[in-house]
């Protein structure tokens, strides 16, 4: 089965462990606008590690968070997390189609993806001439079981919006990342940047050159821990601790006691993945970081990522160029920009 795509105005929509966010974009010639957007959270365990648990509770969360936009399309396009997709780039003749492509994936199907053929849902993109040899174009394959794909379409249904395109998340990330890249000053053209994304219970450590991720490296370890450790230390339900997260007016001791050992743990993983980046092999330098994700706003933790790894630092934000419907709250829009990259990503994608 093919995956679906669209050519249309999508709306993104992310599903994580803590929150489902929903946005909208309106192609404006170069630019985008922000049409309308969302971001509402969900109940622990609902969704564990990218995968739904809890259809029922997350599509009714969705549907509240259609309410809430009142987007102009009823059109959605969600991401399966990268572990469920197979992703393989193959070669063939230049002078094959879409059509002769897709035969030919399915007439060497068992060489490609390791699951029955009636479990898997598929899709393909032509890259161009092979380089170096104008006769063999690229074609990029990405395959995942029909059952992801069942799951997350059938929340959007459930939710009542229309499925229009399953993605990949690295490949929603890349789309976003184009407009992060203009924001990079004085970079150099052969280097390449790392993308911290830290989420709630996970933070993914990206490596992008030219605009595609080479590198990739997840830990399980985000936000939730410093919202664990607060309630924990002062005795707070889980909803205090994390409005207290975000708002201060916590003991004098938190900052020493509480965040202080949040954030070396945290400068210490990413330490550790720039590590493992060069260990692999990887000669391209990574000469600047990009936080992103929920938990990237927390106060000192981009003074520390800069002055432990001698790196620029700068905070995601893809809706910088963007215009904003007037409608909209840009200051709260502002305030989950970090978090927004994927369903950016997802907002942004067409049928090529």
């Amino acid at each position: 089965m093919r995956l679906p795509t669209s050519g249309k105005g999508l709306i993104g929509v992310d599903i994580t462990s803590a929150t489902v966010k929903l946005l909208e974009l309106k192609q404006l010639d170069s630019h985008y606008q922000v049409q309308s957007y969302a971001v509402r959270p969900i109940n622990e365990g609902a969704v564990v590690e990218r995968r739904i648990k809890d259809i029922t509770h997350v599509a009714q969360v969705l549907r509240s968070a259609v309410e809430q936009a009142r987007p102009m399309t009823r059109k959605a396009a969600v991401a399966v997390p990268v572990s469920a997709a197979i992703t393989r780039t193959l070669s063939y003749p230049a002078a094959l189609g879409e059509e002769e492509i897709e035969a030919r994936i399915i007439e060497e199907y068992d060489r490609h993806i390791p699951f029955p053929f009636n479990e898997v849902a598929f899709d393909f993109q032509r890259l161009g001439p092979v380089p170096g040899d104008e006769s063999q174009q690229q074609v990029i394959l990405v395959a995942c079981r029909q059952r992801d794909v069942t799951q997350m379409t059938d929340t959007l249904i459930q939710a009542g919006l229309e499925p229009a395109a399953v993605d990949v998340e690295t490949f929603a990330v890349e789309r976003a990342f184009g407009e992060l890249e203009r924001q990079l000053a004085d970079r150099d053209a052969n280097g390449s940047v790392a993308l911290v994304d830290l989420g709630a219970k996970m933070n993914a450590f990206h490596v992008l050159t030219n605009g595609r991720i080479t590198y990739s490296r997840d830990a399980v370890y985000g936000g939730r821990q410093l919202t664990d450790a607060i309630r924990e230390r002062y005795g707070l339900t889980n909803e205090e601790a994390g409005l207290a997260k975000k708002r201060g007016g916590l003991p004098e001791d938190y900052d020493a006691q509480v965040l202080a050992p949040f954030i070396d743990t945290i400068v210490q993983q990413v330490g550790r993945s720039l590590q493992l980046y060069y260990t692999a092999g990887r000669t391209r330098q990574v000469e600047q970081l990009v936080l992103a994700g929920g938990s990237s706003v927390i106060p000192g933790l981009a003074e520390r990522l800069a002055e432990e790894n001698g790196l620029t630092v700068t905070q995601a934000n893809p809706f910088h160029r963007m215009k904003i419907h007037r409608r909209l709250n840009a200051r709260g829009l502002a305030s989950d920009a970090p978090a927004m990259l994927t369903a950016c990503g997802l907002a942004m994608k067409v049928s090529q």
